[in-house]
């Protein structure tokens, strides 16, 4: 049986639409990705901690669930926008359906509604809390309390609790990656380029890397404001004081920035999506990338021991940056995509080279 469920804006407006998945009233920070592809990855991606995540592509859910596709064990985001939900999956990979995925993770969603009206209203008046019910009887109360959301603790609800070791056949380099909310295909990226990955806690200190002697280091994406990981920042600056090959991606790109004084800013609403043009500073060359981050690095906020590799082409947001005075090089998309195009994934093979000394 169909059961209505609501969408409750910031802004007072309020969407009806049917729910699936988990049924459970959540509150979270509203997005959209455009990805036409990647459902699942989108789904199990950290970064979407605390936001309920709207796609723009109308039909969801017709390969089904392919748990090779996750990019972690669980999704973290609060709840799941589509406009058609496919019930009757058809894949050779499918696993399982969607429905069941989300009720399994405790993730609330609503279809049957117009996305597309519901994008157009964020382009305009940006990200904005939202709550998803199932009734509207205290809806001038349920508006009023939107107003002091605010996603928090980001990192620390979605980085690993332990020191991983993922080893690849020939040992060639030892990376530690530090998990902000790691995507899994990073770590793939890495260890079938030859590299032992030991994933950390973000927790993890300066000197407990360092005693480990890795040939590199990679920071890794994650969710939130970057500027509330004072403690992070602290440790990434008594980093790049021993010079060690890093690698920044996303919010790893963020935190370094403001590790060495830059400054961060939110976005209006944000890039979330695999068709994202940015723009090689240097050879002027374009790559479509996928993307998903509601902070950039305020371009002229970069110190004077770095320069902007990649701007983004739409709006000229900073999307990368590379340090002069150590071997340190990031980005503000993901070159390990999935979902999205691999137009960057070379940049994987840039940061092997650094780690030889070429």
């Amino acid at each position: 049986m169909e059961s209505k469920a609501y969408l409750i804006l910031e802004n007072g407006k309020v969407f009806e639409g049917k729910s699936f998945g988990a049924k459970k009233e959540t509150t979270g920070e509203l997005v959209f990705t455009t990805a036409m592809t990647g459902y699942l990855e989108t789904l199990t991606d950290p970064s979407y901690f605390g936001q309920v995540v709207i796609q723009t592509f109308p039909l969801i859910g017709n390969y089904g669930v392919i748990p090779s596709d996750f990019e972690s064990k669980k999704p973290a985001l609060k709840a799941y926008i589509v406009r058609n939900w496919c019930q009757e999956p058809s894949n050779f990979r499918c696993e399982g359906v969607l429905d069941t995925f989300l009720k399994d993770s405790d993730v609330p969603g609503l279809y049957d509604i117009d996305t597309r009206c519901l994008t157009r209203i964020v382009r305009e008046y940006g990200v904005m809390n939202c709550k998803l019910t199932y009734s509207l009887d205290n809806l001038d109360k349920d508006i009023e309390e939107l107003k002091s959301y605010k996603v928090t603790d980001a990192v620390k609800s979605v980085t690993t609790d332990k020191e991983e070791l993922f080893e690849s056949e020939t040992h060639k380099k030892n990376v530690v990656l530090m998990d902000f909310g790691a995507k899994d295909n990073i770590r793939r990226e890495l260890v079938k380029r030859g590299c032992d990955v030991t994933v950390v806690p973000a927790s993890t200190t300066c000197e407990q890397i360092v005693a480990m002697n890795p040939d590199g280091i990679m920071l890794s994406n994650g969710p939130g404001d970057p500027t509330e990981n004072t403690e992070i920042i602290a440790e990434l600056k008594k980093l790049c004081e021993h010079k060690i090959p890093t690698f920044g991606i996303c919010l790893g790109h963020q935190l370094l920035a403001l590790s060495q004084g830059a400054t961060t800013e939110k976005l209006h609403y944000g890039h979330r999506g695999a068709n994202q043009p940015a723009k090689d500073t240097e050879t002027g060359r374009i790559y479509i990338t996928s993307q998903n981050h509601g902070y950039a690095v305020v371009n002229d906020s970069i110190p004077e021991n770095a320069k902007v590799s990649f701007i983004n082409g739409n709006d000229g947001t900073c999307e990368g940056i590379t340090y002069n005075d150590m071997p340190v090089f990031t980005v503000q998309f993901h070159p390990e995509a999935n979902a999205g195009p691999r137009d960057t994934e070379y940049l994987f093979d840039e940061f092997i080279k650094m780690m030889e000394g070429k």
